[in-house]
């Protein structure tokens, strides 16, 4: 079967990759390559649709889709929890709704990254998160860094927040489910991220560093390939994965 896919936001970097990809690929189809001129109806038709667009234009994309019983695959940045439990409570009442995955990272590695953590997090009290991205990166912390301090609070429930002295300086970083969130957008720089633990006498650091487009590949082609299949609302590319590590995964 082949799957016929709407790619929103094509002229982007990560549009051009997914294209590239699913016109190499022997089950995927381009349906259709949407910018920011395109009318929403172009993604009528498809299989599955791939929104990388931007934070402002996203939520309307996938209204859309959902309305339409597309299933979407959401690389864009800026949904967090709240967001996406107002998709989920949508989708309940909505049988007819296509699945919607919102994937804040397509690298594998990047999601071990954050799966280690988590699994760490509810032995070290303070954690901190440090992200740096490409200069031409919009929005910050990265929808990676908040899934990730998001992913540590859940894990921390029964031991507590995250010990995070004068939190109220603005130069202590953001704080997302209790957790520092620091953000550096440099030219030279793809995409990193640094989770570090400290505690008595230790620290652990637990790095990612995306040096290709190339890395999200993988997670591109499975969540294309796993959208038409799924139903309600998947957060993160390892509830695809089976990672066999608590609060990661379904």
């Amino acid at each position: 079967m082949t799957i016929r896919v709407a790619v929103a936001g094509a002229t982007g970097r990560m549009g051009r990759l997914a294209i590239g990809l699913i016109e190499a690929s022997d089950d995927l189809e381009l349906h259709a390559a949407l910018d920011s001129s395109s009318s929403l109806d172009e993604m009528l038709g498809a299989d599955v649709a791939f929104d990388v667009t931007h934070p402002g234009a996203s939520p309307a994309i996938v209204e859309f889709a959902t309305g339409a019983g597309i299933p979407i695959v959401v690389g864009t940045s800026g949904w967090s929890n709240d967001r996406i439990a107002e998709i989920a409570q949508f989708m309940r009442g909505h049988d007819d709704a296509g699945a919607v995955l919102f994937i804040p990272n397509f690298s594998v590695g990047s999601v071990l990254g954050t799966a280690f953590s988590v699994l760490a997090a509810r032995f070290f009290d303070s954690i901190e998160v440090i992200e740096a991205h490409h200069a031409g990166k919009v929005d910050s912390p990265s929808g990676t860094a908040v899934r990730t301090a998001e992913l540590i609070g859940e894990a921390r429930g029964d031991v507590g927040p995250v010990a995070a002295p004068h939190a109220d300086q603005r130069a202590r970083g953001q704080l997302v489910s209790g957790v520092p969130v620091h953000s550096m957008r440099l030219a030279g720089v793809l995409a990193e991220q640094r989770v570090v633990l400290g505690g008595d006498g230790e620290t652990l650091t637990i790095a990612h560093s995306t040096l290709s487009p190339k890395s999200y590949e993988q997670g591109i082609l499975l969540a294309l390939r796993r959208a038409p299949h799924e139903s309600g609302v998947v957060v993160g590319l390892d509830a695809l994965l089976d990672l066999g590590i608590p609060g990661t995964g379904r």
